[in-house]
């Protein structure tokens, strides 16, 4: 019996170390170890992971103040170093160890549009792709605390990070080695803990600087690849490695889609699904953290599974079609905030920055506000030249099919304009109530339609606020609709490149409630242009004498 005691602070993480007594064959494969917390009635068995040889650990991060108590728990009742150690130590409130912490773990908000920390706290997701980020392409400690300095300077809070297990290249590719080699050993013997070392240090770099890791446990195609049981392995390996860090579980990358060069795709994609929908029950069952759930798609999350009641939020994927992308995205933005139940949404893959050699920072202002605007609660950008870590000397490389999608180094990537871009964009919205608002397309004329994608979106709160989007400039008549009697509102332009922005005359709507924001022109009269350059723009109206600080 061991009993072990101290004082740990909250919201830190906290590790603890065991050795077998035994010696197997294959420990790995052999054992499975969990601890037990408890505090009060509250009890958490946490998976633990192996460490190598005969070593096994175990991380916890107390989330109230108060005496634990912890013992272990194997299959092994005669193993005296892994079986029935025991502990018990007091946790203490102290300063929150990173931004993510301070206001706890992220959950689903009532009412099922938005995502929200424990302590209530809206959280508008802003992400970046980092697919390939823990391979020894991006450097360590170097390039990868710069990239994370840069993203963090620019209003990101979330990364989409694959552990280990990558797209666009076969299994055991050297491309996806980190310092440490490969996760899995060959055929998928055993796990290699020496990898997760070093995977480590940059999931804990990311939470520090206060970007939430998004861990994407493989691509989709590896699950026909290993077997369920041997996924198993890896997504509990995973929960017992990070779970104790502020972090989302995203189960595979493009789920349902089988390998490139698979001969019966049909056939896969049905294994695919029934697969990932075991996994989503398994996750669910042995995260003693509940962290949330979601699933990279083809299309979107709930067509990924069998039951899509397993998953908390729902991602997209629309196009990298440049412009000609916007069409599809926006009426699956629509169609997937109209679909029951409620669930938050938000586009996780869009028309990556300079893919195509198209796609540029006009192009991601538009697939972020329109889908803001429809109903998403947040917005995942990506740069080709990050999401798969081309070097200086060394771009990345063709894809199995044999085409490479763009030899940009990552460094240049990261210094394109649409990420300040939208940066920008997630700073102005938070100075509103942006989770309180709601799509109203018919609030603006021209609204958008399948046919005319590229007039206005308008969302917001009635009585209160109204933000609309155009993502080309609109040469005719702007108006807003069914403003309120008795609600006075203060109008503004927006540049949404820099957002700067621009008075507009005094808002006062007609008998019907409209306001014309610019007119039409005509034969006889000639178009009285507001907006001041030719380019896409946001409208504001909001409720005046009302401080809006989000």
């Amino acid at each position: 019996m061991n009993t072990r005691a101290s004082a740990i602070a909250c919201g830190h993480i906290h590790e603890w170390g065991f050795v077998s007594t035994r010696r197997y064959p294959d420990p790995f494969n052999e054992l499975e170890l969990d601890v037990v917390f408890r505090r009060g009635r509250r009890s958490w068995r946490v998976p633990a992971f192996w460490a190598g040889g005969a070593r096994w650990r175990v991380r916890f991060s107390p989330p109230e103040p108060g005496r634990y108590t912890f013992e272990t728990r194997c299959p092994d009742v005669s193993n005296a170093g892994l079986y029935g150690q025991r502990g018990h130590f007091r946790a203490r409130r102290v300063k929150p160890a990173n931004r993510l912490s301070a206001h706890g773990a992220l959950r689903v908000a009532a009412g099922g549009r938005h995502l929200e920390h424990a302590d209530g706290t809206p959280f508008l997701w802003l992400g970046d792709t980092w697919w390939m980020g823990l391979t020894k392409r991006l450097g360590w400690p170097a390039d990868f605390k710069q990239l994370t300095a840069d993203r963090v300077a620019k209003g990101f809070n979330v990364v989409q990070i694959i552990a280990g297990l990558y797209p666009d290249m076969p299994a055991f590719d050297p491309r996806g080695a980190n310092e440490a080699g490969f996760p899995w050993e060959k055929d998928y013997a055993r796990i290699n803990p020496a990898y997760f070392d070093r995977a480590d240090r940059r999931i804990a770099w990311l939470v520090r600087g206060g970007l939430m890791p998004c861990i994407v446990g493989c691509w989709g195609y590896f699950l026909p690849w290993m077997g369920v049981a041997k996924m198993k392995q890896h997504w509990r390996y995973l929960i017992a490695r990070w779970g104790a860090h502020p972090v989302v579980w995203c189960l595979a990358g493009e789920a349902a889609m089988p390998y490139y060069l698979a001969e019966d795709k049909e056939r896969a994609t049905a294994q695919q699904k029934q697969g990932w929908t075991d996994l989503a029950a398994y996750v669910r069952q042995i995260d003693p953290f509940q962290r949330l759930v979601t699933i990279h798609p083809t299309d979107h999350s709930r067509s990924q599974l069998t039951e899509s009641g397993r998953l908390d939020f729902e991602m997209l994927q629309t196009g990298h079609s440049d412009r000609y992308t916007l069409p599809n995205h926006v009426t699956r933005v629509s169609a997937c905030y109209a679909l029951p139940p409620r669930m938050p949404m938000l586009v996780s893959e869009v028309c990556y920055e300079g893919i195509h050699a198209a796609c540029h920072e006009d192009v991601q202002r538009s697939m972020f506000w329109t889908a803001i605007l429809s109903g998403a609660c947040g917005h995942t950008y990506g740069a080709n030249g990050i999401w798969q870590v081309n070097g200086r000397k060394q771009p990345y490389g063709p894809s199995p099919h044999g085409m490479a999608w763009g030899n940009l180094p990552w460094d240049k990537a990261m210094a394109l304009p649409g990420s300040a871009n939208l940066g920008r964009a997630k700073a102005f919205l938070a100075r509103f109530p942006w989770w309180q608002m709601e799509p109203h397309p018919e609030w603006i004329a021209p609204s958008w339609t399948v046919d005319a994608v590229t007039n206005g979106y308008c969302a917001g709160i009635p009585r209160a606020l109204r933000i609309a989007y155009f993502p080309s400039f609109p040469w005719g008549r702007v108006a807003f609709r069914g403003l309120e009697r008795g609600v006075r509102y203060r109008g503004f332009l927006v540049d949404p490149a820099t957002h700067r922005e621009y008075p507009l005359p005094p808002v006062k709507p007609d008998a019907n409630g409209e306001w014309q924001v610019q007119e039409a022109g005509g034969h006889h009269k000639p178009l009285r242009l507001t907006f001041p350059l030719y380019q896409d723009w946001l409208v504001v109206l909001e409720r005046a004498g009302v401080k809006n600080e989000g």
